[in-house]
């Protein structure tokens, strides 16, 4: 991994300024973060290419590396190691935690498949409950705010890079990195996702 990195608006940071970054993103400085998430999203999203093999789902591990970056800011100990080595254990861990439960979701549905094989299919049950999770997920989105909503949906439904939705929603990148995290946060907590 390179000593220096050089943001997008120029200059280089280096690890002891990610240290620092990760330090004042503890206090809430979201300038901060965003400079922490220009030095560290392309390393963590590497690593968790690497992992998860999928790009999608590097994506969305990158995403939760960076959101866990943010709420455990304050956690990191520097006497402990460097910050980008703190940002990269979190991103290899958030890795290996997704490929497990890839995997166990894929032996539950193939035991389920197997085990239901006999069993009655109650297909009008299984329109229900998709309809009521639509719904729920629906009235969740229609809590964010417009950017946030427009980002996550241009993002995820419509499977656009940050940069283009950037350019979808006429906001810089970084804002829409931000909205993005942001409205995550509140869809996870609207829709009881664990943690």
């Amino acid at each position: 991994m390179p000593a220096e990195t050089r943001p997008p608006g120029g200059g280089t940071v280096s690890a002891h300024d990610a240290g620092l970054l990760l330090g004042r993103t503890a206090r809430g400085d979201e300038r901060a973060f965003e400079l922490l998430y220009d030095v560290a999203a392309a390393p963590v999203h590497g690593l968790a290419r690497r992992v998860v093999r999928d790009p999608a789902m590097a994506e969305e591990v990158t995403q939760e590396v960076m959101i866990e970056v943010w709420r455990s800011a304050a956690r990191y100990d520097p006497e402990r190691g460097g910050a980008m080595a703190w940002i990269m254990t979190i991103a290899h861990r958030r890795a290996v935690d997704r490929v497990r439960r890839e995997q166990s979701a894929g032996a539950r549905e193939a035991r389920a498949a197997h085990a239901g094989a006999g069993g009655p299919h109650d297909p009008v049950a299984e329109r229900v409950e998709a309809r009521l999770e639509h719904e729920r997920v629906r009235r969740c989105l229609g809590a964010l705010t417009r950017l946030q909503r427009e980002s996550v949906t241009l993002a995820y439904y419509g499977g656009h890079s940050y940069r283009e939705v950037a350019e979808l929603v006429g906001a810089p990148p970084n804002t829409v990195r931000t909205r993005m995290r942001d409205g995550l946060i509140r869809l996870r907590d609207c829709l009881g996702v664990a943690r």
